[in-house]
C-alpha cells in the first residue's frame, strides 16, 4: 500500500467536500472523507472489497474509530452523489492538454448463464459484445475519456448492448476546442466526427479500418503513440477487479465503480 496515495486521497477528498460546504453528522464516529476514502482504498488494493479495506486500514492506524461493514455500507450509498460530484469536478480539472482518449470496458455484472435470474439488469439492451476479447457479456459498457496522462477526464454508464458512439457527443463537449481525441476502430463514422467538430471543435481521431482512407500521416503516428496509454488505463482497471464487480444493487455497482475512477485519478496523479 502507497501511503502517498492513501493521503493524497483522503486530503483531495476532504477539501472538495469542505469547499462544497458538506460537513459530517456530529455524531458520527468517522467522517464522511474517511468513508470515501475506504472506498477508493478498496478500489486500488483489495478488488474494491470493503470489509478487507476497513480492517485493514483501522489496523494499520489510518482510521482511530472503526464501523461495522453494514454500517460502512449505508454510509457509502448515502454519499454516492458526493462521490460521483468529485469525480466529475476533478475531471473538470483535468480536462487540459489537446491530446485525449476515449475506449470503453465491459462490466459485467453475472456470468451470461446466470442473465435470466438477474434481479439488477433485465433485458437485451445489457448483452453486449467484447470484441477485443471476442466474448459476450452481460451487464454495463463504461465509456471512458482520459487525457494524455491516464487521467479520467469524463465518463458514461451504459448497457452493454448500446454502440460506442450513442455517448460521444455528451463525453466530449466539455473538451477545450481544437483538441484530439484518439479511439479505436468502433467510432468510425464520418457523420459523427464532422458533427462533433462542427458542435466544439474538437477532432475524433479513430483507427481506420482496412477497406477506409487512412488519416494523414501525422495523425497515424499520434494514434500508435496514445492508442497504448489508453490500454495501459484498461489493464490498471481491470487489475482493480472493476470487471469483477460484485454488488447486490444497480447503486452499490455504481459506487465501485466510481470508487474504481477515483482511485485511477489518484494512482496516475503520482
Amino acid at each position: 500500500m502507497n501511503e502517498a496515495v492513501i493521503v493524497t486521497s483522503y486530503v483531495v477528498i476532504d477539501d472538495v467536500l469542505e469547499q462544497l460546504g458538506h460537513r459530517s453528522h456530529k455524531l458520527a464516529q468517522m467522517s464522511d472523507a474517511q468513508v470515501l476514502t475506504i472506498a477508493v482504498v478498496a478500489a486500488l488494493y483489495f478488488q474494491n472489497h470493503h470489509e478487507r479495506a476497513l480492517c485493514v486500514m483501522h489496523g494499520m492506524g489510518y482510521m482511530k474509530q472503526s464501523l461495522s461493514v453494514s454500517r460502512l455500507n449505508r454510509r457509502l450509498h448515502q454519499l454516492s452523489d458526493w462521490l460521483a460530484g468529485i469525480l466529475s469536478i476533478l475531471g473538470e480539472v483535468f480536462t487540459r492538454g489537446e491530446v485525449f482518449i476515449m475506449d470503453s470496458l465491459p462490466l459485467p455484472v453475472c456470468k451470461r448463464v446466470r442473465a435470466r435470474r438477474c434481479r439488477k439488469v433485465r433485458g437485451r439492451d445489457y448483452c453486449g459484445y467484447c470484441a477485443a476479447k471476442q466474448e459476450k457479456f452481460f451487464g454495463w459498457r463504461l465509456h471512458l475519456v482520459c487525457n494524455a496522462d491516464g487521467l479520467p477526464v469524463a465518463f458514461d454508464l451504459l448497457p452493454a448492448a448500446y454502440h460506442d458512439l450513442t455517448p460521444v457527443h455528451e463525453l466530449t463537449v466539455n473538451l477545450p476546442g481544437g483538441a484530439c481525441v484518439y479511439a479505436d476502430k468502433g467510432y468510425n463514422s464520418a457523420p459523427v466526427e464532422a458533427s462533433i467538430l462542427d458542435d466544439t471543435g474538437v477532432r475524433l481521431v479513430p483507427i481506420r479500418k482496412r477497406n477506409m482512407k487512412p488519416h494523414q500521416w501525422a495523425d497515424e503516428y499520434d494514434l500508435r503513440c496514445y492508442r497504448r496509454l489508453i490500454e495501459t488505463v484498461g489493464s490498471q482497471l481491470e487489475s482493480m477487479g472493476i470487471e469483477r464487480l460484485h454488488a447486490r444493487t444497480n447503486l452499490g455497482f455504481e459506487v465501485k465503480v466510481h470508487a474504481s475512477l477515483l482511485a485511477l485519478a489518484f494512482t496516475n496523479l503520482h
